[in-house]
């Protein structure tokens, strides 16, 4: 926990990450877990991993914009991204902020945005999911999802299971048959309102689980289990087949470049596997907040920053 909080610490201090970032994709540490900085390296990681019968969410790195000019340049640049793997003719779909779709600035500005980025994808019979961001924003992005989804049906959500409510917002959404992303959480929240301990967040994640499938067996929902932890994903496996759930009703998430091994296991079980690629130049704030859910992962991540810290100590200003 401490090494955890300890990275999550770090990737608030944006002097710490952009020194980091200056030299982590150059130097090849990031590499593994970020796909690069440009829509172009993405695709062509989309490509190599779709060739390999899994499927992508294009994931455009970034949060909080600045003002409306920002917000409408980064939802011009969904747009692209959809119609950049329709025209590649990659299996997919791409992951939104509604923060970076101006919702700090005019929630109905960044309602109208995210509608206009779902009905392109449904033109071309594409999908789109919506993150879900820290607590502040649950509300907001619930109220967005829902209105979107119900007018073009075609928006997944994330839903973190280390929040009390989440049972309860899934109940509110069942109604607009929705596909959700289940997933832990990244980010920290108090007491309050979610889980703090690994066991409770577990214990939480496996009854969301269980609740998402069998409503996948009802019709109400398309599931989704965004975890890199074994034990949850042979708990989502064990549950499907008690279930009799044909594969296509359901997926498994992972992230780029993490727990490569699971995603091989996954993939060879005939689970169909979705993979979040990340990319662009504001990565190393959420390299560093996804990198720290998991133990082997934080080490890695300290060695890393360590050293990416001391190389660009000794490089001159630039």
């Amino acid at each position: 926990m401490l090494i955890r909080n300890f990275i999550f610490w770090l990737s608030t201090k944006r002097g710490v990450t952009n020194r980091i970032a200056r030299h982590g994709m150059r130097n090849g540490f990031a590499r593994r877990f970020v796909a690069g900085e440009s829509l172009e390296e993405a695709l062509t990681a989309s490509q190599e991993l779709c060739s390999e019968g899994r499927n992508v969410s294009l994931n455009h790195l970034g949060e909080n914009v600045a003002g409306e000019a920002a917000a409408r340049e980064v939802s011009a640049g969904y747009i692209r991204m959809i119609e950049e793997l329709h025209a590649k003719n990659l299996r997919g779909n791409i992951s939104i902020k509604l923060t970076q779709l101006g919702l700090d600035i005019d929630k109905e500005l960044c309602r109208s945005m995210s509608r206009e980025i779902a009905a392109r994808a449904a033109v071309l019979g594409r999908t789109i999911e919506m993150d879900m961001e820290g607590s502040a924003y649950t509300d907001a992005t619930l109220d967005i999802f829902e209105s979107v989804q119900r007018q073009l049906g075609n928006c997944g959500l994330a839903v973190q299971a280390y929040l009390y409510r989440t049972e309860k917002d899934l109940l509110r959404l069942a109604s607009v048959k929705p596909k959700i992303r289940l997933v832990k959480g990244a980010y920290h929240e108090p007491k309050n309102i979610a889980f703090q301990k690994k066991s409770e967040v577990d214990a939480n994640y496996r009854k969301l689980t269980t609740l998402l499938l069998e409503g996948a067996a009802q019709g109400t929902f398309s599931p989704a289990m965004a975890s890199h932890d074994w034990n949850m994903v042979t708990h989502a496996q064990s549950e499907a087949a008690r279930l009799k759930l044909d594969k296509s009703r359901y997926e498994f998430q992972m992230i780029y470049g993490i727990r490569r091994d699971l995603q091989a296991q996954v993939h060879a079980a005939g689970d169909t596997l979705q993979v979040y690629v990340p990319f662009g130049t504001d990565w190393c704030p959420y390299f560093m907040r996804r990198l720290s859910e998991r133990p082997a992962n934080c080490w890695f991540v300290l060695r890393s920053l360590f050293a990416e810290s001391g190389s660009a100590s000794r490089q001159p200003a630039v």
